[in-house]
């Protein structure tokens, strides 16, 4: 439990931190580093930096130097300083052993407190061969392998982020920095989107998506706000990513449905959809259709239903005509033994209900009911409730009205059954409501479905008697044989 608290606590700080960033520090305490082996030169303009940064960085080693803080050093000077502040930076080390190379650690992280202090404030003007090198230094950094997952270490079917110890980074106090960094170059007035985009290509953009696996939960929430910007600010990259998460989606849905940061990239989709223009591309709704409606398949939906419900949601406000596809999809993944699961879908299923017209409601109504009939009936008291609950809803309720002759019949065997055999008193109570409401509709409707309901009863019993009746003349036929 003390762990659950510590981890909610960091989400919550770490959100609020990226909603209002503050600035840095201006540390003016920094070295460089004069070793043979460090990671240096400068590659030409056309060539793709990522090539450089995945080649692993040199570990701490040789004789360092002290360097000015860029606010103390000429205009003139303040390029050559900026360059070997950064291939400090490009370092690393381990910080898995927190008594190892102390000193080095504490300089690396007071050069990026500077550098982010310098990017925030605009002192300095990037040129195209700083800007690769910054990017170099933030690639070197942040792309790495991830540490194997909790549920690979415990066996487990599924990691569950609210009770597993989930691995957090053990870097983050320096990595919170690079990607502070990295956020503040992209949001820049003073970043040209003609040159950055050389530099944050394509390979950038999908090693920037793989790290949404990572299960530090304050990492994933930084490369969100980086992703969204990098969709906003760079349009050629648009397509691309949308590709890119498909993909992701896919895998997950038909290969792992193992993956931590679903819940980070629809939270970036649900801002993307509600940019959607009208009328809708067919690409948009594949996207739904192929990837969205089955992202209810997986076990593990409860870690980011909430940012799904609210994608699917905009998607029938965009277009109203969707609505039918949407409920239609929803039945299809309907689960059958996770009554936790059929509560989170009955609250999709209003919010879809909620934007869905007249038209959309009659094309779906009759399975529709029937999946709501077998709702509540459920022996689970809160899939019972939560379905019940559903006439709560006026919307619901005035499409209800328009096709009473449909639905009553559907669904009144269901409220019957419920008022002479439900466990729960609660849902007694809710059921007898409901009839009440049905009765005070259409109480002639009410009457007739009531006088089948116990047609279809008796002879339900006569069948039974019958069956009875015959299995006692093969016991007697047996008995003289």
């Amino acid at each position: 439990m003390f762990n659950k608290i510590i981890k909610r606590g960091h989400r919550k700080s770490l959100k609020s931190e990226l909603n209002e960033i503050s600035g840095f520090g201006n540390g003016s305490l920094s070295v460089v580093v004069n070793h043979a082996s460090r990671v240096a030169g400068t590659a030409t303009p056309n060539s793709e930096s990522h090539n450089a940064s995945s080649a692993a960085a040199p570990p701490f080693s040789g004789v360092i130097e002290l360097l000015p803080s860029l606010r103390e050093v000429s205009v003139s000077d303040r390029q050559s300083i900026f360059l070997r502040k950064i291939q400090v930076c490009c370092f690393l080390f381990d910080y898995s052993d927190t008594l190892k190379s102390v000193r080095e650690k504490e300089i690396k992280r007071q050069t990026l407190f500077e550098l982010v202090d310098v990017m925030q404030s605009g002192s300095v003007k990037f040129s195209e061969v700083m800007q690769e090198e910054l990017i170099r230094m933030v690639s070197v950094n942040i792309f790495r392998c991830l540490p194997p997952a909790s549920h690979e270490n415990t066996g487990t079917e599924t990691a569950d982020p609210e009770d597993d110890d989930l691995s957090l980074e053990p870097a983050w106090p320096h990595l919170q920095l690079v990607y502070e960094f990295l956020l503040r170059y992209i949001v820049s007035s003073e970043t040209d989107t003609k040159i950055a985009k050389r530099y944050i290509d394509h390979m950038f953009v999908l090693r920037l998506l793989d790290l949404f696996d990572s299960e530090d939960p304050r990492e994933r929430e930084f490369l969100k706000a980086i992703l969204h910007r990098i969709y906003g600010k760079f349009m050629v990259h648009r397509p691309f990513i949308r590709k890119a998460i498909n993909n992701i989606f896919y895998r997950f849905i038909f290969e792992t449905e193992r993956h931590s940061g679903i819940g980070e990239l629809l939270e970036i989709l649900g801002s993307i959809i509600n940019g959607f223009a009208l009328p809708m591309k067919e690409e948009h709704k594949l996207f739904l259709v192929r990837a969205l409606i089955p992202l209810h398949k997986p076990k593990c939906i409860s870690t980011y239903h909430q940012q799904l419900a609210y994608c699917i949601t905009q998607f029938v406000e965009k277009d109203y005509k969707l609505a039918d596809t949407v409920i239609k999809g929803l039945l299809k993944y309907w689960p059958v033994t996770n009554c936790q699961k059929e509560v989170l879908f009955i609250g999709e299923l209003e919010e879809v209900l909620e934007a869905t017209q007249a038209a959309e409601f009659q094309r779906c109504m009759v399975p529709l009911f029937r999946q709501i009939g077998r709702c509540l009936n459920s022996p689970h008291f809160q899939v019972a409730e939560r379905a019940l609950y559903l006439w709560n809803n006026e919307h619901m309720v005035s499409l209800i009205a328009q096709n009473r002759n449909v639905i009553f019949p559907i669904i009144f065997e269901a409220l019957e059954k419920n008022t002479q055999g439900h466990w729960n008193q609660a849902v007694h109570e809710l059921t007898g409501n409901v009839q009440r409401m049905f009765m005070e509709m259409d109480a002639e409707l009410f009457e007739e479905c009531h006088r089948q309901y116990l047609e279809k009863e008796a002879r339900a019993r006569e069948l039974e008697e019958q069956r009875e009746m015959t299995w006692k003349r093969l016991e007697a036929v047996a008995a003289q044989a």
